[in-house]
Order: C-alpha cells, then structure tokens, then sequence
C-alpha cells in the first residue's frame, strides 16, 4: 500500500469522520434542553467555584464551538449558544472548559505541559507553511523534508501532551454536573455523546500530525 495513502489519506478520512460526529452530537444535544434550565455560563461558573476558582472571567465569544479556557489571562470563553443556552450539549461543553481551570489551578502536570509547549508550537505552526510550499516544488530537497519533520515532530508531541488534557477535563465535566446537581443521571447521556465526540477530533489531529511525520520519514529513505 502506498504511503500516502496510509500516512495521508487514512488519518484524513478518520478526521472527517471525527468532524461529523461532533457536529451530529453536538447540533443533536444542543438542541435537548435540561431541566435546571441552568445556563452554560452557571455551569461553568458553579462548576469552577465548587473548587475555590472566583477569578477566572467568563465571556462570550462568536462561533460555534470556539469554547476555549485562556490560562495565562484566567478567561473561559463560550460561544454564544453555549453562554447562554441551557442544553445538554452547552453544559458538557461550559463545564469541559471549565475543567481547565480546575487543572490550571490544581497545576495538572499535562497542562503545564501544553502550556510550555505552546511558544515552539506556535512557531512551528508559522514554519509549516513555508516547509509545505517548498516541499511541494522542491520535494527531493534535504532541507526542507528535514524541516517538516522538525516542524511535524513539535506538533505531533503537541496533541499527544493534549490527550490527556482534553480526556481529563471531559472526565472532571461529567463527575461535576452531576455532582452538583446540575444534570440527572439519566441527562448524562446527552452530555457523554457531546464531549466523547468531540474527544475524537483530538484523536484525529493526533493521527493527522504522526501521520505526516510518518510520511516525511519515509520519503527520506
């Protein structure tokens, strides 16, 4: 079988794949509401005070699905449907996110990790470009098939040390909400789907990431 079509194509499909669950997970569960009623902005909050957080800022932010949690300014950001709205799918997501602040403040050893990895993760990122252009005209070229192995090497190592991060912030979101009383038990059918769903677009870029690595490795040989 080719190498392409191994390291290229493969962990392609299996990220399209990973895109249409959470987008049919996500547009299915955003979509039931819960019975608190309670918004994705009182989850998270409630969720980050149950462990002593009250200095984390929560805005709202454009998009769909653009949820983040910025450590170095303690902001957790929501989209605007999960702000604001009470389904199931925005209280997984608002309380995922806030499980990242629960770790920065617990100094969760692979976020620390991430963290410090983000300024060479950044610049690779910036490099890609030029690696992928001169590889695409020059692509027997010794240099810059050893920059994008360099670069693939960064980024590959970048969402293996996200793994865990992104599990682990999904594991604190289920225990919480129903912990605190914020979903039923039987509601938490909804919140698995939403945030197991979104945990294979990680998988995903995992997979794309070693898969190039993989590939410039062999086109070396």
């Amino acid at each position: 079988m080719p190498p392409l079509l191994i390291y290229i194509l493969i962990p392609m499909v299996i990220g399209l794949w990973a895109q249409m669950k959470v987008k049919s997970a996500y547009g299915k569960y955003s979509q039931v509401p819960s019975r608190g009623r309670i918004t994705g902005r009182e989850a998270a909050q409630a969720v980050m005070a149950s462990a002593g957080i009250h200095d984390v800022e929560i805005v709202e932010c454009h998009g769909t699905l653009t949820d983040h949690y910025d450590p170095t300014h303690k902001r957790l950001a929501l989209s605007h449907d999960n702000y604001r709205g009470h389904s199931l799918a925005a209280l997984g997501v608002a309380a995922h996110e806030a499980g990242h602040a629960i770790q920065h403040k617990q100094e969760y050893a692979p976020l620390n990790l991430r963290m410090s990895l983000v300024p060479i993760t950044n610049f690779a990122s910036q490099m890609l470009p030029i690696a992928m252009f001169g590889g695409f005209f020059l692509f027997h070229s010794p240099i810059f098939i050893n920059l994008g192995i360099a670069i693939y090497i960064v980024l590959t190592v970048f969402q293996l040390v996200t793994l865990p991060v992104e599990f682990d912030a999904s594991k604190r979101a289920k225990a919480q909400l129903v912990g605190l009383g914020i979903v039923d038990q039987d509601e938490l059918v909804g919140v698995n789907k939403t945030l197991d769903a979104a945990a294979y677009t990680y998988v995903a870029a995992f997979v794309s990431s070693l898969g190039w690595l993989l590939y410039l490795l062999a086109s070396r040989r």
